[in-house]
């Protein structure tokens, strides 16, 4: 398996603008591209493949990548709200979108991932890194998004906005149940 790429971003962030301006206690808008760079870097910090939890926090669309057909096709990402198409390549390299009728979408404590139905099979596939690719919808509304998240990314966005550089002169401790602890039950944890 390939690592997967996002090929539809989201379109909203999980905190708005005025969440976070709330947060840091700022009344003006003096400030509203850095603030609005700060969500875009917490977010990053925490969302998709990349990110630290290992999930899609908003709607956004992913292809992975397989080399064949296998009993489970493993998404990397979850929540997923849907699949959009499987396509592969036939045994004469030519793409194909396999039939929505013959798979199903299914989640084990490892994640979610894609399975035949009873009583069908995998078509034959040419053999090549990416000879079967899944595009799939994951993440959910803003609205829908965990609130122990949402508060993680307002932690990091006011602890960027007070310290804007790397180093401070005063020492500095970390807050007992800050953004670590906020986030820890939505970690991706590894199989």
């Amino acid at each position: 398996m390939l690592a997967p790429v996002r090929t539809v971003a989201p379109t909203e962030d999980p905190v708005t603008l005025a969440e976070a301006k709330a947060h840091v206690r700022v009344d003006h808008g003096d400030d509203d591209n850095l603030i609005t760079a700060l969500i875009a870097a917490a977010t990053d910090h925490l969302d998709g493949y990349t990110g630290i939890l290992g999930r899609a926090l908003i709607t956004q669309t992913w292809r992975q990548d397989f080399a064949a057909f296998a009993p489970k096709l493993r998404l990397a990402l979850r929540p997923v709200a849907s699949v959009a198409s499987v396509t592969y390549f036939d045994g004469d390299n030519t793409s194909q979108t396999l039939s929505d009728s013959i798979y199903g979408l299914f989640e084990d404590g490892a994640g979610p991932y894609i399975a035949l139905d009873p009583d069908q099979t995998w078509p034959g596939s040419y053999r090549r890194i990416d000879g079967v690719s899944v595009t799939y919808v994951a993440g959910e509304a803003a609205a829908a998004v965990p609130k122990g998240i949402k508060q993680a990314i307002l932690l990091l966005v006011g602890h960027w906005y007070a310290n804007r550089e790397a180093v401070a002169e005063a020492q500095m401790h970390a807050v007992p149940m800050a953004a670590a602890a906020l986030i820890q039950p939505y970690r991706r944890i590894g199989v």
